[in-house]
């Protein structure tokens, strides 16, 4: 299991340069909008799960600070027994909400998005998630000396292959950390998810999840958390691949999304720190 969880979120940044007499304007190639479809549907274990929000936007340029929502699409997703579950927009902000989501484990569903004369969907099923059993917090010799460490426990089902998705949300910083995690070393038995800071003081808050996710899931989001940290640090690096989701455009295949379609029990705990 990858001991250092990093960082997914997708960030546009505004960045100027400047020294005491020039300011330096970097001219970028600017590509056409695509559509992103984050379609993400999670299934928090003790509730109903009725409650489902798919969102729209639109790539854009490097140093624009606003993400284009994307109005007046038609969104929907149906299961075996061709029930259909409509997303509706709150208005003008590109996020379609379900109210009367139906989430069965092992159940297929296919997602349908019809916008801007093209249809786009995606098949995919509902994945089940272990129960978060335990939680251990210690302290620990780190790079910047003692480091808090926590710990979450859950038990592998040894009958199948699993694949999870691993998050982390802590009071310091803005955005959600992940990593992914396969059983093949640890078939049929306790698993953890692992998280470190020097930062953490006590009654810090820090925010656990679990998902269990299928092996191509599993894939995109390792290969996105790569790409996602392989800047080193400059904003101008350039990602190794244009990474492609599960999410087909019928109308016209080569104008492909971004974006994925996945489903998923999730389970998370609220942590306080010691």
């Amino acid at each position: 299991m990858k001991n250092i969880i990093q960082y997914l979120a997708l960030i546009l940044f505004t960045i100027s340069f400047s020294s005491c007499e020039d300011v330096i304007d970097v001219d970028l190639d600017t590509a056409a909008p695509r559509l992103v479809i984050d379609a993400s549907i999670k299934w928090q274990k003790g509730t109903s799960g009725n409650e489902q929000k798919i969102k729209l936007t639109t790539t854009t340029d490097y140093f624009s600070n606003v993400i284009p929502p994307v109005s007046g699409a038609i969104v929907f997703i149906t299961d075996s027994s061709n029930t259909v579950f409509d997303f509706i927009e709150t208005p003008s902000t590109g996020e379609y909400i379900c109210s009367n989501f139906n989430p069965v484990i092992n159940e297929t569903y296919v997602l349908t998005v019809q916008v801007g004369g093209n249809t786009y969907t995606s098949t995919q099923k509902l994945m089940a998630t272990p129960v978060i059993e335990s939680i251990e917090q210690t302290v620990v010799d780190g790079f910047e000396g003692e480091e808090t460490q926590v710990k979450f426990f859950f038990q592998d089902n040894g009958l199948v292959d699993n694949f999870y998705l691993i998050g982390f949300k802590n009071s310091i910083n803005t955005f959600p950390e992940y990593g992914v995690v396969e059983d093949e070393f640890f078939q049929g038995n306790e698993m953890f998810g692992l998280y470190r800071s020097a930062d953490f003081e006590s009654d810090d808050e820090l925010f656990m999840s679990l998902q269990g996710v299928d092996e191509r899931y599993f894939n995109y989001m390792n290969k996105l958390i790569t790409i996602a940290g392989s800047s080193g640090g400059s904003p101008f690096a350039t990602p190794p691949a244009t990474l492609r989701g599960n999410i087909v455009n019928q109308t016209d295949q080569e104008n492909h999304p971004l974006g994925y379609f996945h489903l998923s029990e999730i389970d998370g705990i609220n942590y306080t720190i010691e």
